[in-house]
């Protein structure tokens, strides 16, 4: 059985990769489950989607806990480690980033003897183009498989795209085809791994949750324009903290691209983040210039401000 884990974050399209994948093998004459895990309102948050693929019918469910092959649309994530794109590595996995740093600086940073493979942008020449983030993985995957053909991909991402129109289509067909094409070296270098079977799985303990009150539980929000309600901050496991010696308040880059719009700007300029309301994606620590924005567990931060974490 074929294990696959796509990473990346709320928005770039891990969900359609997946299908993308997943309609392939299938056209390929495979059994497939296909799913991503994510928060609602998660965008420019760590999520994951899988691809499961075998000849035979799947018996597993849930997440991929031993994956055969990652890929990696957002190089940030790798230091991460609630992404978890580590997580349960064989040694015969398969690793693929989109990333420009090279492979030997890669496999020293994670001390790793696994294949790594970089995943290189697909340039349409356009200055307004967005990255097809979903079929760079789904063509580079399908390649490093070597159980698809170039056609079969070519019909699946017509199949999943289709909704999106024609323009979309076509981007997204050069993309998938193109990446495909750079894979060529690494074709077939993904290996299936073996069926675990329910023996062989510990059973889980049995846990009660008490039940709470309606009050408490229940949702008390039904107006529109309330979002500013929806503390969302408490989704957050780690806290961008701004050390201000560092900080060139430089506020557009974080600014920019926090994906929430949650960063302002202070009466000295610097940048000054609304906690009620960041959910901690730590965008802005990945892109702060001078690492002035570091990451901080949300346990840690609380405890430092006296408040039970």
């Amino acid at each position: 059985m074929y294990r696959i884990r796509f990473h990346g974050r709320g928005g770039q399209g891990m969900k359609t990769a997946s299908r993308i994948l997943g309609t392939a093998l299938f056209r390929s004459g495979y059994e497939v489950q296909d799913a991503p895990r994510y928060g609602a309102e998660r965008r420019g948050a760590p999520m994951f989607a899988f691809v499961r693929a075998a000849r035979d019918a799947i018996l597993e469910r849930g997440v991929i806990d031993r994956p055969d092959l990652v890929l990696v649309a957002d190089e940030s994530l790798v230091a991460i480690p609630a992404a978890g794109v580590l997580s349960g590595l064989q040694a015969e996995s398969v690793i693929a980033i989109a990333s420009d740093t090279d492979v030997e600086t890669w496999r020293s940073r994670l001390h790793l003897d696994n294949t790594i493979v970089l995943l290189p942008g697909h340039d349409s020449g356009e200055d307004d183009h967005i990255p097809d983030t979903s079929a760079l993985c789904a063509g580079a995957a399908a390649c490093l498989l070597g159980v698809v053909d170039r056609d079969t991909l070519a019909d699946a991402v017509r199949e999943e795209i289709a909704p999106l129109g024609e323009s979309a289509v076509a981007a997204n067909l050069d993309t998938a085809l193109a990446a495909f094409d750079d894979a060529t070296p690494w074709s077939g270098r993904v290996v299936e791994g073996e069926v675990h079977h329910k023996s062989a799985v510990k059973e889980l303990d049995w846990i009660d949750l008490q039940r709470e009150p309606a009050d408490v539980s229940a949702p008390n929000i039904y107006a529109g324009l309330t979002s500013v309600q929806v503390r969302t901050g408490l989704w957050r496991t780690l806290r961008p903290v701004l050390e201000r010696d560092t900080c060139k308040k430089c506020i557009w880059v974080c600014g920019n691209y926090c994906p929430d719009g949650v960063i302002a700007v202070d009466e000295d300029g610097y940048p000054e983040i609304d906690y009620e309301h960041c959910k901690g994606c730590m965008v802005c620590v990945a892109q702060c210039p001078p690492h002035a924005l570091i990451a901080v567990a949300e346990e840690d931060a609380r405890e430092t401000e006296g408040v039970p974490a």
